[in-house]
């Protein structure tokens, strides 16, 4: 038997406007599968991607809207002075302190995620970077930060600063007592990073728990992070988690 569905490819736009419409149905997909994944945790939690045409504007969830109800209608674009200029929910000041810093000071970077998931929380109460423990977690390998202070709900644009500072030019920044941060070239990519990150720090929690693990050597990490670690992989990643829960739940594509 043989599938019907063909190979992905990197999309290509003909308009501003396809590409804007693009990006919102891929973030509309990625708080869908947070919320099925469990990376909801109340109000917290966010994931932006910067406009294709005004690149200081960004789209991002509403306040107090669950992940697993967002459709593309619900998505808010916000200036670079926080300001609501499409949508009628209220914003996360504090989704706007991060992103807008993240956005400002990586013109990279598409799209950024943020949210409070269990093993990334537990995780960032030690306040260490990942090991090269698997060739998943090779994705990460010299190439994400710590953010090493907590001071409480970040609604300061100034800490917003610092951790953007954190990131660098990493792919992903692990905020100590609070939980991770990716970013990356495409929506997909940005989300894909979010959920390996999140099983990476789950799979080293248990492989802690259960003994010494064992690390994959300094050499052999950085040729699979070539691998495993790039753009293109990590958007590929995204494909068949967004074919997913497409199928699951078309009115995520509601307009």
């Amino acid at each position: 038997m043989t599938s019907d569905r063909t190979p992905h490819k990197f999309p290509r736009f003909d308009t501003l406007e396809e590409e804007r419409l693009h990006r919102k149905q891929r973030l509309a997909a990625a708080f869908r599968l947070f919320g099925q994944f469990g990376f909801d945790e109340g109000v917290a939690g966010h994931i932006t991607a910067r406009d294709p045409e005004r690149l200081d504007h960004f789209w991002v969830n509403p306040l107090g809207m669950n992940f697993k109800h967002i459709s593309v209608k619900d998505l808010l674009l916000v200036n670079d002075k926080g300001e609501v200029v499409e949508g009628n929910w209220p914003l996360n000041t504090a989704a706007f302190v991060i992103h807008s810093q993240v956005h400002s000071a990586r013109p990279d970077v598409v799209a950024a995620a943020h949210a409070h998931s269990v093993h990334g929380k537990a995780w960032s109460s030690l306040r260490r970077p990942l090991d090269p423990l698997t060739q998943d977690s090779c994705a990460f390998y010299d190439d994400h930060a710590v953010f090493a202070d907590y001071t409480g709900v970040v609604l300061d644009l100034e800490e917003g600063k610092r951790i953007a500072h954190a990131l660098g030019d990493h792919k992903a920044v692990i905020l100590s007592n609070h939980g991770l941060l990716t970013v990356g070239h495409s929506v997909d990519e940005a989300a894909w990073w979010f959920i390996t990150m999140e099983r990476t720090c789950q799979a080293q929690i248990l492989a802690e728990s259960a003994g010494t693990p064992v690390l994959i050597d300094a050499d052999q990490a950085e040729k699979t992070a070539v691998q495993v670690g790039n753009h293109t992989s990590g958007w590929l990643s995204f494909q068949p988690l967004y074919d997913w829960i497409v199928s699951q739940q078309p009115d995520l594509l509601d307009e």
